[in-house]
């Protein structure tokens, strides 16, 4: 495997990773109010809550400071390391990109990650980790 290649795989590999932080960012919170009605008791896991929390409050205080995500900044240096184009390439970065990455606005982007950080801090209140099921 060429050193380019290598690049190449581990900008993909960051890639999938940022696309699975986002399914469990945007599923998890489906996943806790839909455990609500389901009765679901893994919703409720202390742990998971935590973490779901942690992920989305990142998200939002990147947003607010105007930061440009950790993931996307590695995974664009190795691709500039491997000497390949931004957004062009293996079949998986065509498609992960098209769905991780669109153009709007700054502040759209701020206001639906803040207003997704409102819907899982109220999930903290409706939906309470730790709480015995009724």
């Amino acid at each position: 495997m060429t050193e380019s290649a290598l690049y190449l795989l581990l900008a993909d590999a960051i890639l999938v990773a940022h696309f699975l932080f986002v399914v469990f960012v945007v599923m998890g919170l489906a996943m806790i109010y839909a455990g609500y009605f389901m009765r679901w008791r893994w919703v409720r896991n202390r742990w998971f809550r935590l973490l779901h929390l942690a992920a989305i409050a990142v998200v939002v205080a990147q947003a607010w400071a105007g930061v440009v995500c950790p993931l996307t900044t590695w995974e664009m240096a190795l691709r500039a390391r491997a000497g390949a184009e931004t957004y062009a390439g293996s079949f998986i970065q065509h498609w992960l990109q098209s769905i991780l990455y669109y153009s709007a606005p700054e502040w759209v982007f701020v206001l639906c990650y803040t207003l997704f950080g409102v819907l899982v801090a109220a999930s903290w209140f409706i939906v309470r980790p730790g709480a015995k099921l009724q």
